[in-house]
C-alpha cells in the first residue's frame, strides 16, 4: 500500500461487575444493568491511503492479538477469518475512493467475559466514523455494533456491552424495549471512585468464555411467550440495588449486590458459576474481599469481578495466593475508565 494520508485513532474500555446481565436481552422483555468500564481498552488504529484509479480499494486487516494480518480486495462479500472486524467495515457508508489498513489490538484475553468484541467493534466503528461526513454519537455507535452482531452476524447478543464501551464510567442502562435503552452514568464523588477503582479486582479464569449448551438451555427456558422468567427479577434488582449502593458510597452494600447478582445467575443454572469460579470466590472470602460477581452470563472460562475489603494488603495477599490455586488463574490489572468512546486523527 502506498503511504498513509491520513492516521486515526479510537479506543473504548472494556466493561466488568455488570449486575443485571442476561435481563438486556430480547426475551427478558425489560431490563436493568449496571456495569463499569475499565481499561484495559480495545484500541484500534486506521491508516488511510487513496485508491489509485481503475484499481479496486484495498482494506488490510491486521488482529494483532490473533497474529492475524490480510487483505481484502474491493469490499467484504463474505465474511471470511474475522467476521465480526469484517462486517464492522461493511455496515459503514464510506467514500469509495478509500483505501486503508486496520491495526486492532486490546491487553484483555479473548473470551474473558469483559465485552471485548463489543469494545473492539465500538472502538472499530467510531475510527470509521471519522472518514465519513457527519459524526455518530456514542449511543448511536453502540446501536451499530449491537446491529453488526445480530443483523450482520445473526448472533444471540444483549445491549449492555456495546453501550458500556461507547460511554465508559460506571453506567446504568434502563432497557424499556429491546433493544433501546437510556443510559445513565453515575457521577460521583472522587474519594468514592478512587476507593471503587483500589478495590475491584479483576480474575481471568486462564481459558476463554464461549457460548455453551447451558446458555442455550436457559435461553430456551426462557424466551417462550409464557416463560417463568421470574428468575431475572433477582438480577435486574441486583443492578438497582448496586447503583444506589454506589451513588451512596456504600461499597459493602455493593458487595451485597454483586454476591446476590451471582446467586441469582446460579438459579438460572448452577454451571453458570463454576467449580473454578467457586474455587475463587472461596480465596476472597478467605481475604475479607465483600463482593463477587461471575463476569458476563457466566459459565466455563471468562472472569470474576471481585470487590476487595478495605486494607490493601488484603488484596495483595489475594493476588499472590491466587497462583496457588490454579496457575492459569490471573490477575488483570484494571482502572475505571471515565469515559468511553475516544477518537482523534494526528498527521501521517
Amino acid at each position: 500500500m502506498e503511504r498513509p494520508k491520513r492516521i486515526v485513532h479510537a479506543t473504548a474500555p472494556i466493561r466488568i461487575c455488570d449486575l443485571g446481565g442476561w435481563t438486556d436481552t430480547w426475551f427478558a422483555g425489560r431490563g436493568a444493568v449496571l456495569n463499569m468500564g475499565v481499561n484495559p481498552h480495545a484500541e484500534v488504529e486506521i491508516a488511510v491511503t487513496g485508491t489509485p484509479p481503475g484499481k479496486e480499494r484495498t482494506i488490510v486487516i491486521h488482529a494483532a492479538n490473533f497474529g492475524d494480518r490480510y487483505v481484502i480486495e474491493g469490499w467484504p462479500k463474505e465474511y471470511d477469518k474475522h467476521p465480526l472486524l469484517e462486517a464492522c467495515i461493511d455496515i459503514m457508508e464510506l467514500p469509495g475512493d478509500l483505501s486503508f489498513e486496520v491495526n486492532l489490538f486490546s491487553h484483555a484475553p479473548a473470551g474473558c467475559s469483559t465485552g471485548t468484541s463489543a469494545s473492539v467493534s465500538v472502538a472499530l466503528l467510531a475510527a470509521l466514523d471519522m472518514l465519513t461526513p457527519g459524526r455518530l454519537t456514542p449511543y448511536e455507535i453502540a446501536r451499530l455494533a449491537h446491529r453488526v452482531e445480530t443483523e450482520k452476524l445473526g448472533l444471540q447478543c444483549g445491549i449492555q456491552d456495546q453501550l458500556s464501551a461507547a460511554y465508559g464510567g460506571v453506567c446504568f442502562i434502563e432497557m424499556f424495549h429491546y433493544p433501546h435503552a437510556s443510559v445513565s452514568q453515575l457521577l460521583l464523588p472522587e474519594a468514592t471512585w478512587w476507593e471503587l477503582d483500589r478495590r475491584m479486582v479483576l480474575v481471568y479464569l486462564g481459558k476463554s468464555h464461549t457460548s455453551s449448551n447451558v446458555h442455550g438451555r436457559v435461553i430456551e427456558r426462557l424466551e417462550g411467550e409464557d416463560a417463568d422468567k421470574s428468575d431475572l427479577d433477582v438480577l435486574r434488582q441486583a443492578a438497582f440495588a448496586g447503583k444506589n449502593a454506589i451513588a451512596q458510597g456504600d461499597l459493602n452494600a455493593l458487595g451485597e449486590a454483586m454476591i446476590a447478582n451471582t446467586e441469582g445467575q446460579r438459579r438460572l443454572h448452577s454451571s453458570l458459576v463454576s467449580d473454578s469460579a467457586q474455587q475463587i470466590i472461596d480465596l476472597a472470602k478467605h481475604h475479607g474481599c465483600c463482593g463477587w460477581k461471575v463476569n458476563g452470563a457466566g459459565g466455563e472460562g471468562g472472569s470474576l469481578s471481585l470487590l476487595c475489603g478495605p486494607k490493601n494488603q488484603s488484596k495483595r495477599d489475594f493476588i499472590a495466593d491466587l497462583p496457588g490455586l490454579d496457575p492459569a488463574f490471573r490477575y488483570i490489572p484494571t482502572h475505571l475508565s471515565p469515559v468511553g468512546i475516544r477518537r482523534w486523527e494526528v498527521p501521517a
